[in-house]
């Protein structure tokens, strides 16, 4: 039995944040350093009454909109980091708000900026095991909601958005390849928001600033260990990506494009020349849409097919990585 993706698209908020907003309230930055540094030159903010969820619907409105009858969902997977509440499951009350049916299956995974390839393996899954034909994968996060306002560096980082993707064993725009997938959770403190859960559950952090003033982190934050995270991505990905080359009986260079989760510019460049991958093979689009975490690589393999940049018969290499740590890889045959 195979699995498709047979349908993708995405939603952004509407409030942006520039790099120009941004130097005013951070005048020892510049536009052009900005742009080396993480190649964003925009980002999508949520509102302060918009949630993860609400993007989420956004997405799967702009999916069905497509042509798709919502009547045929019979499985809903929701990837968020920014879920409306502890409980109920967001994925719930995304069935409610879409109109979706009761006989649904609804699950939420909190995997972050590879949870796009551990959704593609769990609707996968889920279709092989003739538990649902027709999955509906959601992404959906609004990191900024997490970063505190003097964090210059997550704040050029991160944007909010969802993306919406169907999953099912009909046949579809791409078949989904064999998947390999990896953890080391040796990693959890380098991408981490300590307080506000259970394991610390008072909101007691207070800034802390090095020896010139800069900030460091608040523990009521998201707090990145940039550096770390960076050496991790050198280090892994490249032997993950060539382990999944080697499941699906591919070689390099029967690649037509190779889309990653997209971090920042400046790493993205850096693994493609560790692997020796032709610039022209290898999609960045974050400059005007920034790093959503779980939706990086839906929204670049829309844009992608929309801008002609996936043709019939390619095959797409598809790579998560970062929070947890947490790392994927899969082949989709265009």
């Amino acid at each position: 039995m195979k699995a498709f993706i047979k349908a993708v698209d995405y939603y952004l908020p509407q409030k942006i944040l520039t790099n120009e907003e941004l130097i005013k309230e951070f005048p020892e930055w510049s536009v052009d350093k900005i742009i080396d540094k993480v190649g964003i030159n925009k980002r999508h903010i949520a509102a302060e009454d918009e949630t993860a969820v609400d993007l989420a619907i956004e997405a799967a409105k702009k999916l069905f909109s497509q042509g798709i009858d919502k009547g045929n969902m019979d499985y809903v997977l929701f990837c968020t980091q920014s879920p409306d509440y502890f409980l109920p499951t967001s994925a719930c009350i995304l069935q409610e708000r879409l109109g979706l049916q009761k006989s649904v299956g609804a699950l939420d995974y909190n995997q972050g900026c590879s949870g796009y390839v551990y959704g593609l393996a769990l609707a996968k899954s889920l279709v092989y095991s003739h538990i649902a034909d027709n999955i509906l994968l959601l992404t959906g996060e609004t990191y900024s909601k997490f970063i505190n306002l003097k964090d210059k560096n997550c704040r050029s980082l991160f944007s909010d958005g969802a993306s919406a993707t169907l999953i099912t064993k009909d046949c579809g725009i791409a078949k989904i390849g064999d998947f390999c997938l990896g953890t080391d959770g040796s990693g959890a403190d380098n991408l981490i928001i300590r307080n506000g859960a259970f394991r610390n559950r008072e909101l007691n952090g207070f800034d802390i600033y090095d020896d010139d003033g800069n900030y460091i982190k608040n523990d009521n934050f998201l707090y990145m260990n940039g550096k770390e995270i960076f050496d991790f991505a050198a280090k892994e990905i490249p032997g993950l990506v060539n382990e999944t080359l080697k499941k699906n009986g591919k070689k390099s260079n029967e690649i037509d494009l190779y889309i990653f989760h997209q971090a920042n510019k400046y790493m993205l460049n850096f693994i493609r020349k560790i692997m020796h991958i032709p610039e022209e093979k290898f999609f960045i689009n974050l400059e005007n849409t920034g790093n959503t975490v779980s939706a990086t690589i839906p929204i670049a393999l829309k844009q992608a097919i929309e801008d002609n940049k996936i043709k019939n018969g390619f095959r797409v290499a598809l790579t998560g990585f970062g929070v947890g740590y947490s790392y994927g890889s899969t082949i989709l045959q265009f």
